[in-house]
């Protein structure tokens, strides 16, 4: 890790904080590296960003339904298929991780110790499958609305579900998600919201706040899961929070689109 160029120490910089964030958390070929320090201390800005991720979701899937003539279910495993390899599969391993520690049995020091071992058992594959096909069948209700908005809702609440957990959260340390968690305070984040929130607004009115909401208690429900079973958080439980905030907003829009 000494090596990592996420380490290098230097001054801190918005626009290489902003830009390394993206670096790190996309496959997009930006390569501005920073120290790990310098990138975090902006990692309220993260939804935000996002929201760029998930307009080229949005444009993905109405290529495929406009423009290939996908049928819908189609056009849900595409999007989902494209949110991962542009993110580079960031948060799965995370899914998978957090999955098995929470299923071991034994005192947090044992969960922990699953959770970091690099081998995946049935608990974090089955996880994995899960989130992963729920999350399509949640792309594929918002669809069947032609909402394409709720696409970049979703992506942008993901995030907010992961500083949701990480505002709740104590930091495992060593460890990168132990930077991300000391940079998440009660005033960024009530920031960060905020703003989630008006753009969710203007993107989808009500049921875009629904889609926020959801990911809020995604997040919440992470990190309660995570102090019971581990008392500390890592970067593998920031990571499950953000596919499951995905998933969370995802499912509350698709209820706000049928009864509102």
């Amino acid at each position: 890790m000494e090596d990592d160029d996420y380490f290098e120490n230097e001054e801190f910089s918005p626009v290489k904080s902003i830009l390394g964030l993206l670096t790190f958390s996309t496959i997009l070929p930006i390569n501005v590296f920073t120290s790990i320090e310098c990138m975090t201390k902006l990692t309220w800005v993260w939804p935000l960003l996002h929201i760029f991720i998930g307009i080229l979701a949005a444009i993905c899937g109405f290529i495929s339904l406009e423009i290939l003539h996908l049928n819908v279910f189609f056009t849900s495993a595409i999007v989902y298929a494209f949110l991962m390899i542009i993110t580079g599969y960031n948060h799965l391993d995370g899914v998978m991780d957090m999955a098995d520690g929470v299923m071991v049995h034994g005192e947090p020091e044992r969960k922990i110790r699953i959770m970091k071992d690099h081998s995946v058992g049935a608990g974090g594959v089955a996880t994995l499958f899960l989130v992963a096909i729920l999350t399509i069948a949640g792309i594929y209700n918002i669809l069947d609305y032609h909402f394409l908005f709720g696409i970049i809702i979703c992506e942008m609440a993901a995030k907010t579900s992961l500083l949701t957990t990480a505002l709740m959260s104590k930091p495992l340390t060593p460890g990168i998600g132990s930077y991300f968690i000391n940079e998440t305070n009660l005033s960024n984040y009530f920031i960060s919201t905020c703003l989630v929130l008006c753009i969710a607004f203007l993107l989808g009115n009500i049921v875009g706040i629904f889609g926020v909401l959801g990911a809020i208690l995604s997040g919440i429900i992470i990190a309660l899961i995570a102090k019971r079973n581990f008392v500390l958080a890592n970067g593998d439980v920031l990571g499950m929070s953000n596919e499951v905030g995905r998933l969370f907003s995802l499912l509350f829009m698709a209820c706000a689109l049928y009864f509102i």
